[in-house]
């Protein structure tokens, strides 16, 4: 009988104490000379003793400004040295930092406002084409627990020179009052499923993820690390920041959002050691035109992430990027946010074709989902993950912590996984995109897989459509290199005989780009509602010509 899918992360490596600021100084105290933060479109570079003062200053100015404890202090700019600044000095005096999605409209913006009673607003003047100024003054009368906004370009000097006017003394004193259990974030979390939820985290579930995930990197403090994607995110913020701080290591910030041709230069000209994105950033570096003008032999490692990551890819970034010891993280938000780790020790096969196995000190298991039992090894089942990085709860919203986190503690993360013998998982898709066409059960990430492995095909995803007939057939949008003519007819004859005929899309899209959350998480809940409509006019028309 196979074992059951079922692990635990044993270390010898404890798990931090400490808040997130303790933990910053003990940064300091080791390696306060190394640079810790370079930001290329600032100008900014600072050392870790330069990143400690000023946070401090800026930790004493919102003392200045009235900040207490558990207040919550908003953040809604894209990456800037700032924001790495209020991450520190917010969590110095115990401050909940809420992240506001730098692609936020105005109703979103009016949401996270009034959801998390946000008090404090910073803020950038606006962010490519949206003026965010603008945006808070159509929303500020309807949300009551705002009382300040600062926008970083015009205010952020006074707050650190109100900073100057607040004791050491008083800093220390708040930093003495604070657990490391406390709540110290909140992240909204939808995108791709829809309605904002604000998972809340302390410094024992951020800070601990990215302890472990610098241990699993191998990061040192000789270690530079390019990190394009969003601070707003888990991805930024912890496996980004948080990663590099507990190693002295030093966070390269390319641009204010994700640009390759930035990325490419950053890294030749910082001499990067690591390199973090999702697949589609990986793939717009390697398209990239000019990518064979730069040296990237700099690079060691780094971390894929954010949606299923492609085997061509990876392999693609490891040899063309000198990536050889990538890693792919798997999680979620709501678990600070990575569960399941590669390892550079892993074989070629673990190491493209899986999400790696348990971190430290957490569980995972896969269930059935109508049962909640285990499933066996091999088996495709829900995963849950229990330990340090469960998020506390929802924000202000008991119920939806309650059917996401059991009464075991487990949180149940959605996604449709496979736990193999030696307890590496394998993602297949999430419960709410698995396609029954028939009463045939079809994963659509072992489908995208096929479809990559096509010489024409850069980018493909697949979605279930309702079907009278069927349920729900199975529909493809797909991304074709530049110049390639290949049509709808040749992608399904280029299945027959190689996937089971009802696995074979019975819709086909061709596409130059997908619907994206700011994080690049391809949106399929946008891709059905567009197919369906499409597909819906399309009938129609039928029916009125026939």
């Amino acid at each position: 009988m196979s074992a059951p899918s079922y692990a635990h992360g044993a270390s010898d490596l404890p798990l931090l104490g400490d808040t997130i600021g303790e933990r910053l100084r003990a940064t300091v105290e080791r390696f306060g000379e190394r640079e810790a933060l370079v930001v290329r479109h600032q100008g900014y570079r600072a050392t870790y003793r330069e990143l400690w003062a000023e946070s401090g200053r800026a930790a004493r100015g919102l003392l200045a400004r009235g900040v207490e404890k558990g207040d919550r202090v908003g953040i809604w700019s894209p990456n800037r040295a700032e924001w790495v600044v209020s991450q520190y000095a917010t969590a110095r005096i115990g401050a909940i930092l809420v992240n506001v999605n730098p692609a936020y409209k105005r109703s979103e913006l009016e949401y996270a406002l009034t959801r998390s009673g946000i008090s404090l607003l910073l803020l950038a003047r606006g962010f490519r084409e949206a003026d965010y100024t603008a945006m808070l003054d159509d929303v500020r009368g309807r949300c009551p627990a705002l009382r300040e906004a600062i926008v970083l370009e015009d205010g952020w000097d006074a707050l650190l020179a109100d900073g100057d006017g607040v004791a050491d003394e008083e800093l220390a004193a708040r930093e003495a009052g604070l657990q490391f259990d406390d709540p110290i974030n909140i992240q909204y979390t939808s995108g791709t499923t829809g309605f904002p939820k604000g998972a809340t985290l302390s410094h024992h579930n951020i800070l601990n993820n990215g302890h472990f995930i610098a241990e699993t990197l191998r990061y040192s403090e000789a270690d530079r690390v390019c990190v394009p994607v969003p601070f707003y995110h888990c991805f930024g913020m912890v496996i980004g920041n948080l990663a590099c701080m507990t190693r002295g290591a030093c966070v390269v910030v390319p641009g204010e959002s994700f640009d390759p041709l930035a990325v490419l230069e950053a890294v030749e000209v910082e001499r990067c050691t690591s390199l973090y994105g999702v697949p589609t950033m990986f793939v717009a570096e390697l398209e990239h035109p000019r990518f064979a003008d730069f040296d990237l032999s700099s690079l060691r490692t780094g971390v894929m992430a954010g949606s299923p990551c492609p085997i061509e890819t990876m392999k693609r970034v490891r040899s063309s990027m000198h990536m050889e010891e990538v890693t792919i993280c798997c999680g979620m938000t709501e678990t600070s946010p990575v569960s399941t780790q590669t390892s550079a020790d892993d074989s070629l096969d673990k190491r493209v074709t899986t999400v790696g196995r348990v971190h430290p000190h957490l569980e995972i298991k896969v269930v059935d989902p109508a049962t909640g039992r285990i499933v066996p090894r091999g088996t495709p089942g829900e995963q849950c993950t229990r330990g340090y990085s469960v998020m506390l709860g929802y924000w202000d919203d008991e119920e939806a912590t309650r059917q996401a986190i059991d009464g075991a503690c487990w949180m149940h993360t959605g996604d449709l996984a496979v736990m193999d013998d030696d307890g590496y998982l394998s993602i297949v898709g999430r419960i709410k995109d698995m396609i029954i066409r028939g009463g045939e059960n079809v994963y659509p990430r072992e489908l995208e897989e096929f479809l990559l492995t096509l010489p024409d095909v850069v980018e493909a995803y697949v979605i279930g459509v309702p079907s009278e007939r069927y349920g729900e057939e199975v529909m493809a949008w797909v991304k074709l290199r530049e110049g390639a003519t290949t049509g709808e007819d040749e992608l399904a004859g280029a299945c027959r005989g190689e996937i089971a005929t009802f696995k074979i899309p019975r819709y086909w899209k061709l596409v130059d780009s997908f619907p994206m959350t700011v994080t690049g998480k391809v949106q399929k809940f946008r891709m059905r509602e567009a197919a369906i409509e499409e597909l819906g006019l399309q009938a129609a028309a039928e029916i009125a010509t026939a």
